[in-house]
């Protein structure tokens, strides 16, 4: 269960603070959106140019996070740096690894669509509750 106050008009109706709905939408997009990356960068990793355009900008930006003074970035800085490294292994790779690295970027982005589309709904049935 959530770990916020849930203020009640009635007893079927609770109302949804607006602090949780605004991070359980920016959750939801963030969600979607870093599935959709690692799904398009799972696939397009096997292509040359476009591959190694898409694992130099993961290692890059995961990189750069890592080293923010802000801790909240340090965690998908970590998840970007491992979306960069697998990239670069199913382009450059051992012939072995390389149906690994897709298969985990694949689930990895699956998971993260799935989990953004549960939060999605949850945040639609927060604004529903507060009309």
């Amino acid at each position: 269960m959530e770990d916020y106050e849930i203020r009640e008009v009635d007893s079927k109706n609770p109302i949804v603070p607006r602090e949780v709905l605004v991070k359980q939408g920016t959750s939801a997009i963030a969600s979607l959106a870093g599935g959709a990356f690692l799904l398009i960068l799972a696939f397009g990793a096997r292509f040359p140019i476009l591959g190694i355009i898409l694992s130099a900008a993961a290692l890059i930006v995961g990189i750069g996070a890592l080293f923010s003074k802000d801790r909240a970035d340090k965690k998908p800085g970590l998840v970007l740096t491992g979306a960069g490294a697998m990239g670069m292994v199913i382009r450059f790779g051992i012939p072995l690894l390389k149906p690994f690295a897709g298969f985990v970027l694949g689930l990895g982005g699956i998971g993260l669509i799935a989990m953004g589309i549960w939060k999605g709904i949850k945040f639609l049935l927060g604004l529903k509750s507060r009309q």
